[in-house]
């Protein structure tokens, strides 16, 4: 009975998952690579020391290509272009903050023309499913250029009454050059959150992209140099005054016994193994109270065994490769101290095929808090499922943690959720949901999980400095 509910549960996930696939444009399966040098000033470069390094397939292990390997003198070309750009009299100082939105509208629009060689790129060189990429990542991209390209007309001062004859007002101006580094995991997600708002206040960038996926994030600075855009981009690392970080996490995800249990684990479920669960939200620390537990976690196996991987060219797999040998290999060890350390492997924990970065989906069951898995950031598709009694009790136990990133709440008593949410300590909490992500809404964490927020209104904030400018209004002569 419990498999054929899970199985007409799971055949309905896939029945909306291949109609969505089968609407989208097929992938390009070899993508030809167009861009593998450094960008500055509008330009490519090959690397000073001419050092490259290879960016790899992960679902074969073979060499895609080779990169130009940026170090400090390549660094300091960058900023050196960036501070030039960034003149006071400059071009791009002098620019209309309407127009800079202009512009950001217009690389959305590029973005969207090449949807899909990007996202064919992306799977290429991430190894997340193509389907995922393209109506996921993508999306998200053009969406996060566009919302901040509303705001470039719109985050601007205020006027402020002062005591006595005073004409008081402030100006958000931007910070300068800006150093940004992007993670492997979101690629094209992640450049999108730090690009929008650096350029839609009216900054300069010096970017470090990620070695491991290096390939969209420099056919995107090509599409900035199309749109003729003055940013410069170059794989590095610069000083920064302010700092927004968005850390690792440990994300509870609470479920109550009051909630819809076949719900429940489907959502769980995604909210651990998307992007082959190399996400810094992810919902890795899954508490169900005692009274369903033994029914959570049986259908929580059955569905972990159905989730196909393989190829993420192919629209019918769910997961893909793990980005790199390295992080393939750490997810094995992570697997291992589990097992060592007194969890019960319920299914998956070994590879999935037999050659790429490829793991089975992982459910471990009897998970305490103390245990290595439940304490660290395992970034794989490893579910770890512990058990609660009481209201209370999960609140503490799922704040005892260094992160605090997010969590999730599934109940269906509305003051329940409403008092959990306000009682743990993370960034965002979704109730009855998990990964809803919109440009609109600010998200970063409490905690080890990270400094300020990205997207939003909140996510302008690190790019401005508040200037407060008052004159003295002079009194009618006597």
């Amino acid at each position: 009975m419990l498999q054929s509910v899970v199985s007409r549960l799971f055949r309905i996930s896939r029945v909306r998952r291949y109609s969505a696939a089968a609407a989208i444009p097929a992938p390009t399966t070899h993508p030809d690579i167009h861009f593998n040098k450094i960008f500055i000033n509008n330009e490519w470069h090959d690397a000073v020391s001419k050092k490259t390094f290879p960016t790899i397939n992960p679902s074969t292990g073979e060499i895609i290509c080779q990169v130009a390997e940026g170090d400090k003198a390549d660094v300091d070309k960058a900023v050196k272009a960036a501070k030039d750009a960034f003149k006071f009299g400059s071009p791009w100082r002098l620019m209309d903050a309407s127009h800079r939105g202009l512009l950001l509208h217009r690389l959305a629009d590029l973005i969207e023309r090449d949807k899909v060689y990007l996202a064919s790129l992306e799977t290429l060189d991430n190894g997340k499913p193509y389907h995922i990429a393209y109506m996921t990542d993508l999306d998200l991209v053009v969406k996060c250029f566009r919302y901040y390209a509303g705001w470039t007309d719109k985050y601007h001062g205020k006027t402020i009454p002062l005591e006595g004859n005073y004409f008081c007002y402030t100006r958000h101006e931007p910070v300068g050059v800006c150093g940004q580094i992007i993670p492997w995991n979101f690629p094209l997600t992640m450049q999108a959150w730090k690009l929008a708002p650096a350029l839609a206040t009216g900054n300069v960038v010096v970017m470090k992209v990620a070695e491991q996926t290096p390939l969209t994030a420099l056919y995107v600075a090509n599409l900035i140099k199309e749109v003729g855009h003055l940013i410069q981009q170059a794989a590095g690392k610069s000083n920064l005054k302010k700092v927004t970080l968005e850390l690792g996490g440990k994300s509870p995800n609470i479920i109550f016994s009051d909630a819809d249990v076949n719900y429940a684990v489907e959502e769980a479920h995604a909210a651990l193994f998307f992007n082959q669960g190399q996400c810094c939200c992810a919902g890795s620390r899954t508490y169900v109270q005692e009274s369903v537990y033994d029914e959570f976690v049986e259908k929580s196996v059955e569905r972990a065994k159905l989730r196909t991987v393989g190829n993420p060219f192919d629209a019918r797999n769910e997961q893909g490769p793990q980005v790199d040998e390295e992080q393939f290999n750490k997810v094995l060890g992570y697997i291992t101290t589990g097992k060592k350390g007194g969890a019960k492997l319920l299914c998956g924990g070994g590879v999935a095929a037999d050659r790429g970065y490829f793991i089975q989906p992982t459910v471990f069951g009897d998970v305490k808090d103390e245990m290595i898995i439940a304490r660290e950031e395992i970034f794989g598709p490893v579910m770890q499922i512990l058990k609660f009694k009481t209201l209370e009790e999960v609140i503490e136990r799922a704040n005892d943690t260094k992160y605090g990133l997010a969590a999730a709440v599934f109940t269906n008593d509305l003051n329940k959720a409403n008092y959990v949410s306000h009682g743990l300590r993370a960034g965002t909490v979704w109730i009855n949901c998990y990964n809803v992500i919109g440009a609109q809404a600010p998200f970063g964490g409490y905690k080890a999980s990270g400094i300020g927020r990205e997207l939003g209104e909140d996510g302008i904030a690190a790019y401005t400095e508040v200037k407060t400018v008052t004159t003295k209004v002079p009194q009618k002569n006597s």
